[in-house]
């Protein structure tokens, strides 16, 4: 009978869940032992544990992010999954309330609400602008079928993938080509070594004055410095910075006085435990089939 240990801040949740789904031959458990065979948890968690489960065989990520296990100093003789196919609704969500927030002027009109003063002014639209995607696996192809329903044009940025019919146009190495003319720039890239900090001072002056950077991927992927002189500059309109570099993000940082930008402190989409649950719950019939699991993570290319 596999053993599972949950090793999260929401185990309890967890272990709820996963009991009543009544999976065969499962032992759940929430401390290690030799014959632990299986984890699922976040990748902290996991990282901490790892030299007290001799027996690990698969480890499923709570998260689609799994730095934590990417150190090369870490043990890699097992498999690696992580939570993917779950995110997508919610980052769309979270992308397209801040541009319809900047789009349609919400805090412009409510500044004009509590100042008592009427504001007839026009607002802008989603439809006919271009969309530039940094990033188009599983959560980059939904934000590009969202956009397509809000009527936007959509690029995509990817070193691989071509597979997303929403997509308009592919760009794979030009990056100032592909920033040229973007209303809005979103990136949900991964952390690798090609990713860091490719939203630089190259990429930030190919954008027009008008447009919008959201990063939901990782803080690794934006210079700061380049960022924050964009947008003093008013080169940039709007910054919208879900992730950081180091979070939570120190309280004497300059991205907390830099003008026209917003931080949402890590919450574009979390994992809610019920989501995570399904999709391990798949993998887990996968696994005691002895086929192959979805969602591998390829510990070199560290996605």
């Amino acid at each position: 009978m596999p053993e599972l240990l949950v090793l999260s801040k929401h185990a309890d949740e967890y272990c709820a869940l996963l009991q009543a789904e009544h999976l065969p031959n499962l032992e759940i458990k929430t401390a290690p032992s030799p014959e632990t065979e299986i984890v699922f948890g976040e990748p902290d968690l996991i990282r901490d544990r790892l030299d007290a489960l001799p027996a690990l065989a698969w480890a499923q990520s709570t998260w689609a992010g799994v730095e934590p296990l990417l150190d090369p100093g870490l043990r890699r003789d097992y498999v690696l999954t992580n939570a993917r196919g779950v995110f997508g609704p919610l980052m769309s969500e979270f992308v397209f309330g801040y541009l319809l927030l900047q789009e349609r002027k919400i805090l412009q009109r409510l500044d004009a609400q509590r100042q008592h003063c009427w504001d007839p002014t026009l607002t802008g639209t989603l439809r006919g602008k271009t969309l530039g995607l940094l990033g188009v696996g599983s959560i980059g192809a939904h934000l590009a079928s969202t956009a397509k329903h809000f009527g936007l044009h959509v690029r995509g940025f990817t070193r691989s993938s071509e597979d997303c019919a929403d997509v308009d146009i592919y760009f794979h190495a030009n990056l100032p080509a592909f920033a040229a003319g973007l209303d809005y720039l979103v990136s949900v890239l991964p952390n690798t070594a090609d990713t860091m900090q490719i939203i630089d001072a190259d990429l930030l002056q190919a954008l027009p004055a008008h447009a919008i950077l959201i990063n939901a991927g990782r803080g690794s992927a934006v210079n700061e410095l380049a960022l924050v002189e964009a947008l003093e500059a008013g080169r940039l309109a709007l910054a919208v910075l879900d992730v950081f570099e180091q979070e939570p993000l120190p309280t004497g940082h300059i991205f907390w006085g830099t003008r026209n930008l917003l931080i949402t402190s890590h919450t574009a989409a979390p994992s809610f435990p019920a989501d995570i649950v399904g999709l391990f719950i798949e993998n887990y019939h996968l696994y005691v089939d002895h086929k192959l699991l979805m969602y591998r993570v390829d510990f070199e290319r560290g996605y």
